[in-house]
Order: C-alpha cells, then sequence, then structure tokens
C-alpha cells in the first residue's frame, strides 16, 4: 500500500489530483470552526449533544452543527435531495426520461438537485432556528434573535451549503473520488479523536480497547460484504458484419450483494427520528411524547429500526436495479443468460437472483446498525454513540471507492496498485 501512494505521488498528474483534493478537503473543516455571526456557540452544543436527531446531523456535519459553523447543516441538504431525486425516477416519467438521456439528461437531474438542495437548508436552517428560539421548558435555548439576526444566520446557513455543494463537485471534477462522499467522510473521521478522548475519559479504557478491536472486525466484514458480489453470466452471439466478426463473447452481471449501501440506514433513522423531531418540537403533547420515547429508545425503537432497514433494502435495490430494463437491453445486444430464454424469463430470472442476495444484505445491515445500539444502552460508551454501523459503513465504502480509482489511474499508467 505504501508503495501504491509512492507511485501515485510519482505521477504528475495525479499527484496534482491529490492534493488539489486534500487542500479542497482542509477548506471544508476550517469552515467548520466558523461560527455564524450572532451566535452562542457554548449554549448550542449542550442542546445538540442531549438530541438524537441534532446528534446525527451533528456527527454527518464533522461537529459544525455544534459550533453553529457557516457549514452547520452540512451535507446532509445535498444527500437528501439526491436520494428524493433518485425516488422521484420511478414516478415522474419526465425525470426517469432524464435518466436515460445520457450525459445531458444528468446535467437537468443534477440543477434540479441544487435547487432543491438550497430549498432544503431554507428549511433546516429555519427549523433550527424555531428550535434555538424555542423556551427552555419546550427543548429549546430560549434565544430572543432580532430579524436583521434572523437573516444573516439563515442566509450564512444557506450560503455554507451551497459552498459545500460546490467543493464537493469540484473535488469530482478535478480530484480523486466522488466529491459529496469524501466530505461525508472526512466529516465522520474528524470526530474520531474527539470522540476516543471522551471515552477514555468516561469509560473503561480497557472496554474500550474491546470496542476498537470489534470496530477493526466490524470494518473487516463490511469489506467482505462490500466486494462481494453475484456474477450473472451473459453470452453474446456472433454477428458478421461485412469481413468482421462480432460478439461470441462471454461476460457477466454483477449484482453487489449489499447494492443498496448505506441508503437503507438513512432511511431507516429519518423515518424513527421524526416522531421524536415533533416530540421535541411539541413537549405539552402527552400521546406524541409516548410515541416519540417509543420510538426513540428501547426494545421497540431496535426491532422497528431492524425492519425499516430490511424494508429500505428490497425497496431501494428494486429504485436502483430494474430487471425488465436489463433483460431488454440484453435481448436487443443479442446476449442471454446461458439456459434461461430471452425476454420475460430472463428478467424473472434476474429478479429471482436479486431477491436472494438482497435477503443477506439487508440482514447485515440491520446486524451492523443495530448492534452498536444494543451494545451502546448496555455500556452507555459515547465511542458507540457516535461510531454506529451508518458511519462505519460510509467510512468504508468511501474509502474503498477511492482506492478504487487511485487503483485505475496507476494501471492505467503501468504501475501496481493496492489491490494485488
Amino acid at each position: 500500500m505504501i508503495e501504491a501512494l509512492v507511485n501515485a505521488f510519482r505521477i504528475p498528474d495525479l499527484r496534482k489530483k491529490i492534493i488539489f483534493t486534500l487542500g479542497m478537503i482542509a477548506l471544508y473543516r476550517v469552515g467548520a470552526h466558523i461560527p455564524v455571526p450572532g451566535v452562542d456557540p457554548g449554549s448550542i452544543q449542550e442542546l445538540v449533544e442531549s438530541g438524537a436527531a441534532l446528534g446525527l446531523l451533528n456527527l454527518f456535519a464533522g461537529g459544525a452543527l455544534e459550533n453553529f459553523a457557516i457549514f452547520a447543516l452540512g451535507i446532509m441538504p445535498y444527500i437528501t435531495s439526491s436520494i428524493i431525486m433518485t425516488l422521484l425516477q420511478a414516478v415522474i416519467p419526465t425525470i426517469e426520461r432524464w435518466s436515460k438521456e445520457g450525459e445531458t439528461g444528468q446535467r437537468k437531474i443534477t440543477q434540479v438537485t441544487r435547487y432543491m438542495t438550497l430549498g432544503i437548508a431554507l428549511v433546516e436552517s429555519i427549523g433550527l432556528l424555531t428550535l434555538f428560539q424555542a423556551p427552555v421548558n419546550s427543548g429549546g435555548l430560549g434565544v430572543d434573535f432580532s430579524f436583521f439576526n434572523e437573516i444573516i444566520i439563515v442566509v450564512s446557513l444557506i450560503a455554507g451549503t451551497a459552498f459545500i455543494m460546490w467543493l464537493g463537485e469540484l473535488i469530482t471534477q478535478r480530484g480523486i473520488g466522488n466529491g459529496m462522499s469524501l466530505l461525508i467522510f472526512a466529516s465522520i473521521v474528524a470526530r474520531f479523536p474527539v470522540t476516543i478522548v471522551q471515552s477514555l475519559q468516561i469509560s473503561n479504557p480497557v472496554l474500550v480497547l474491546i470496542f476498537l478491536v470489534i470496530s477493526l472486525a466490524v470494518v473487516a466484514a463490511v469489506v467482505f460484504m462490500e466486494r462481494g458480489q453475484r456474477r450473472i453470466p451473459v453470452q453474446y452471439a456472433k454477428r458478421v458484419v461485412g469481413r468482421r466478426v462480432y460478439g461470441g463473447v462471454g461476460t457477466y452481471i454483477p449484482l453487489k450483494i449489499n447494492g443498496a449501501n448505506v441508503i437503507p440506514i438513512i432511511f431507516a433513522s429519518s423515518v424513527l427520528l421524526f416522531p421524536a423531531t415533533l416530540g421535541q418540537f411539541f413537549p405539552n403533547v402527552a400521546w406524541l411524547r409516548d410515541v416519540s420515547d417509543f420510538l426513540s429508545r428501547g426494545t421497540g425503537h431496535i426491532v422497528l429500526f431492524a425492519l425499516l432497514i430490511v424494508f429500505f433494502t428490497y425497496f431501494y435495490t428494486a429504485l436502483l436495479f430494474n430487471p425488465i430494463d436489463l433483460a431488454d437491453n440484453l435481448r436487443k445486444n443479442g446476449g442471454f443468460i446461458p439456459g434461461v430464454r430471452p425476454g420475460k424469463n430472463t428478467a424473472q430470472h434476474i429478479e429471482s437472483v436479486l431477491n436472494r442476495i438482497t435477503l443477506p444484505g439487508s440482514v447485515f445491515l440491520a446486524a451492523i446498525a443495530v448492534g452498536p445500539q444494543i451494545l451502546f444502552q448496555a455500556t452507555n460508551a459515547p465511542l458507540l454513540q457516535s461510531f454506529g454501523g451508518a458511519s462505519i459503513l460510509i467510512m468504508v465504502g468511501v474509502a474503498l471507492e477511492t482506492m478504487t480509482q487511485l487503483e485505475s489511474q496507476l494501471k492505467m499508467r503501468h504501475y501496481d496498485g493496492f489491490f494485488k
């Protein structure tokens, strides 16, 4: 691995991309410590640490929310809008048509995603202001902002979100890896040293060491599942065009065991955190508070969380892979699966394989997400609260994706890569 990194810095073009990526990530981390004008970060830190929803947002913002920095909203508005656009492709025919128009359609989807990101950032910034201005007995801070201060805070948060979005796109275009994913990776990794120090101060050092060993085992399991594939063999018929013969080669359709990645965990977390957020805004409504408590902690929360992850894994995988379109494209290009008739039978075969491999993937996701929560309830260790299954999945997934891109760049220039 060290040799591969040295080879990467020997190539001028690749070295510039790596340095540019590291520079953009450093700029992003600087913005996470520049507070919004007119706000006391100290009082906000206590509120963020006490709320589950705000704690999750603070993790993905790299601690910017507890500082109430200009990057306090983090990359979550963009992720939310991207997920919404993916879901809308299965509902709105126009967006589905854009997704099939190549680069032109992708530009349209990206433009709509940007506008939607700014809209979500506006709603979230107003929601944070409302929470901070709420009375202390209602879970707020009781801060009384002037109208001018409110405008400055909202504009600063929206501008910070737009700047983060621009940084991510710059990294994708001129750097290495997916920009948005790398910014999330940097946010999670930035909280790691602080969380370890807090764990050592509160928990038994031996217990913290055991948790770190368990985390390494989980990382190994995640790598194994992320690289796991079910390959469906495909054969292409020979075609004679003039004096040339095309086709006649064999290949395969790679279906990942965990094709949905971390999206089901995000979906399930959002569904369960929504009642908790409402309960925080309306603490005087008894039935809403009871529902919020049931969905936020305890056995009911763990069981529902696991079931929702399994459900959303199947749901999101069905959105990503359309067996009918895949079978139709195979038939048009003269391809077929050995032993399976083209057309409807091929689509049914692909759907059957997809359903079978999605089950272990969904169970694995549920175990990775629920396991740290069970251990946290038993030990109350901050390390488990801050770095659950979603965090580990994101870190490992982004690291593998970035290393794969570096691998391809090195192979193009006849160097040995990371995977030997």
